[in-house]
């Protein structure tokens, strides 16, 4: 149970679902055996998931790990810089209402092709309505979004899967406004766990070696966003090189994974732009989680498990 007067998390579930929760596993028989971490990323659009790219591969496909994906809404708003993806895909993208009809499907389908290559489990797209911004995406609404639905959802996914971690996008002030509300919806879920069985939740935020990582303990307008610690817990270098002669390095998944998005042209400059991907550790995920996730720092600094092949 929860502490204090606060409802247990089957009432809590039971209240967001409307459902009579069926009998689960105990935790430990549901979470990865042999320590391989078990992921779920939390994003508000389809292709969001570059934040975490180079990470989310290493734990697929090299440590063996799970990476299970929700997105909140249907990126429909992304028709401003579509005009590229009109010969690939053959339809008018640019025109707003044409963009709103045809985006849905095409950046779902897009964002399966990216978690094929990210090695993506299972996708939970919840199709909430972008209603997109107009001149400011820090102020972008979300006042559309059905955050029964969606709380039910993640509540769920939580209660059944037992992941170790869970990624969304940092939640800066002046951050996509769609990016915060994701970022605190899967808080709020994961505040009404029992602490023992919380998930560690990080933020995550990609950067340049270069400068020095942004401070960020949270924001006073939101108390769940509240960190463990001002500076990132866990940082992931896209540059680290493996191969052949070292040939090779995980920024070449992160621009696989910015190519399949075809239909937002903008996002293609991101190629090489980012090269590392570091998480804040937010505190609601409890201090033991801060084991975890120092271990997964570990984890991700291992030389990769690829053979060097001579030719």
């Amino acid at each position: 149970m929860t502490s204090g007067s606060g409802p247990t998390r089957k009432e809590f579930l039971q209240a967001v679902t409307g459902l009579v929760m069926i009998p689960v596993l105990p935790a430990a028989e549901r979470r990865q055996p042999g320590g391989q971490p078990k992921v779920l990323m939390v994003v508000a659009h389809p292709d969001d998931e570059y934040a975490f790219a180079a990470t989310a591969y290493r734990i697929t496909r090299e440590l063996g790990g799970i990476a299970d994906q929700v997105v909140i809404t249907n990126g429909e708003a992304g028709y401003r810089y579509s005009a590229l993806a009109e010969s690939i895909y053959g339809v008018s993208l640019t025109r707003e209402s044409d963009g709103r009809a045809h985006l849905p499907a095409i950046r779902k389908a897009e964002t399966l092709r990216a978690g094929e290559i990210l090695g993506i489990r299972q996708h939970h797209f919840l199709n909430q309505h972008d209603a997109g911004f107009a001149d400011n995406a820090a102020e972008a609404s979300t006042g559309n979004w059905d955050r029964h639905h969606i709380l039910s959802t993640l509540s769920s996914l939580l209660d059944r899967e037992r992941y170790d971690f869970v990624f969304t996008l940092l939640p800066t002030a002046h951050t996509h406004a769609h990016h915060r509300a994701a970022a605190e919806l899967v808080l709020e879920a994961v505040s009404h766990m029992p602490e023992t069985e919380r998930p560690a939740v990080l933020g995550a935020d990609p950067g340049s070696k270069q400068d020095d990582a942004e401070r960020f303990a949270g924001m006073a307008s939101a108390p769940l966003t509240a960190t463990l610690a001002e500076t990132p817990a866990v940082t992931f270098d896209r540059t680290t090189s493996f191969g052949y002669r070292d040939a090779l390095n995980y920024q070449i998944i992160v621009n696989w994974v910015i190519a399949e998005h075809k239909s937002q042209g903008l996002f293609q400059s991101d190629y090489g732009r980012h090269d590392v991907e570091r998480f804040w550790l937010f505190a609601v995920s409890g201090e033991p989680s801060r084991v975890r996730t120092a271990q997964l720092g570990e984890q991700l600094k291992h030389a990769p498990n690829q053979l060097a092949v001579a030719r």
